[in-house]
């Protein structure tokens, strides 16, 4: 199959609303037969990151994709006030989730950060998650434990700019110039390897929650998280079966180090796809949505 015939529901499609901790929470969902999956975006996505993968995998299995609270068309409440944004908060998010909504115990399917955030479900809650399929997990680079692999310039300039990003009208400033469209279509471009694939809906699809009020605040907050779970803390300790699948051409995140962390017992397969780069999901559907079936219903 071709990705351009490749079946995709309208990221303009209307999602449902589900209530956590009195905060309206957007997802979509599809699939009445089979075992059930959770998919969870990466940084300033949300669940139409995923509607290329959901119309498929619904044919055999019962489909979640969430919003993690503070992206997308979930709610953004004050950081530090009402919420912390860290991943263990995002992990207790999607747990509820899969015991409120999906009803039992679920596969997590996750990109990027939402990598981390089902291996943080995964590991606080034994009981409840089957597996994780991880694509192109965060490697947290510039978390305070592994600044000391970078360059002293490179760890000085995080520094500063994440201190910078602290001053309300410094922080607003920079989030303005970022929630551009030109901008995010050359931070796709370069995430991408396949440039067709960064196309307007896309792109509104980024842009459209940014315009909410709080998507500053938020995107700030997690830019300058540098601490919790880096993905070589949550990997070896899982209680369930991981498979990891990773676009070769990643600028962001390098197959090298993602391969050295990934190999543990825990994870049953590391798949590489040429010609991928940081979002195998959107980028090559006709790739990924038959590892994770095949994967899914293998363990069924």
């Amino acid at each position: 199959m071709s990705a351009s015939i490749t079946p995709s529901l309208s990221a303009n499609a209307t999602p449902k609303t589900w209530t956590w901790k009195g905060f309206p929470i957007c997802y979509q969902s599809a699939g009445e037969t089979g075992p059930a999956i959770v998919f969870i975006h990466g940084f300033g996505a949300s669940w139409g990151h995923w509607r290329k993968n959901i119309p498929v995998l619904a044919q055999t299995c019962r489909c979640y994709a969430i919003d993690l609270i503070g992206f997308g068309g979930s709610a953004k409440p004050t950081p530090g006030i009402e919420i912390d944004y860290i991943f263990e908060t995002w992990g207790e998010q999607v747990a509820d989730f899969c015991r409120e909504v999906v009803g039992g115990s679920t596969f997590l399917v996750g990109n990027s950060i939402g990598c981390i955030v089902a291996m943080q479900a995964a590991v606080d809650n034994p009981d409840l998650i089957l597996g994780v399929a991880l694509l192109n997990f965060t490697l947290r680079q510039l978390h305070e434990r592994k600044r000391g692999q970078l360059f002293w310039y490179e760890s000085i300039g995080t520094s500063i700019l994440q201190e910078l990003l602290g001053n309300k009208w410094l922080g607003s400033l920079f989030f303005s110039q970022v929630a551009q469209p030109q901008t995010v279509r050359r931070i796709l471009r370069q995430a991408y390897c396949r440039q067709e694939a960064v196309t307007d809906e896309l792109i509104d699809m980024i842009l459209k929650p940014a315009k909410e009020k709080g998507a500053a605040e938020v995107f700030i907050a997690f830019t300058r998280y540098s601490q919790g779970p880096l993905p070589e803390d949550l990997l070896p300790i899982l209680s369930c079966p991981a498979l990891v699948i990773w676009g070769e051409d990643d600028p962001w995140e390098s197959i090298v180090l993602g391969r050295k962390i990934a190999d543990c017992p825990t994870v049953e397969a590391f798949i590489p796809l040429k010609g991928v780069g940081h979002c195998p999901q959107d980028e090559a559907p006709e790739l990924v949505n038959p590892i994770l079936q095949n994967w899914i219903l293998s363990k069924n």
